[in-house]
């Protein structure tokens, strides 16, 4: 059995799923970004995989970081390294005949690369459906 990962384009999700965006829009992106974490950590005891959630340091200068929180593996890019050319690294070096990578983008270029690596993707709104769907499941 395949081991799965799913690697998270954090601010790709803020963005596109309209709890969080509406967060962002006022001025509360520390409170999208946790929000997104724990909305991802329930869905990982559901989904049994393993998550890492990439951020691009972009937004927050000199947070290059890498540390757990909720279960989760919380990823902040160097200052001068998107979290595209990290998420496409990391998921090239994951993909593994014993291990399925997909990565969360609705970023076009980014889900080329992907594919071409052998991952699968899976756009901000298709994880968005997927998470409702499993907290139906659940009660």
């Amino acid at each position: 059995m395949k081991k799965n990962i799913l690697i998270v384009d954090a601010y790709n999700m803020i963005g596109n799923w309209p709890q969080l965006d509406k967060l962002k829009k006022s001025d509360r992106l520390e409170d999208a970004r946790d929000l997104l974490l724990k909305i991802l950590s329930n869905y990982r005891k559901q989904a049994n995989t393993e998550i890492i959630v990439v951020f691009d340091a972009m937004y927050v200068p000199g947070m290059t970081k890498q540390y757990e929180q909720y279960d989760l593996q919380v990823v902040w890019t160097a200052e001068d390294q998107t979290a595209d050319t990290y998420i496409e690294s990391l998921a090239g070096r994951l993909q593994t005949p014993l291990t399925q990578v997909r990565v969360a983008t609705s970023d076009q270029a980014e889900q080329w690369t992907i594919f071409s690596q052998g991952a699968l993707r899976l756009p901000a709104w298709e994880l968005y459906q997927e998470i409702k769907r499993s907290k139906k499941e659940v009660r």
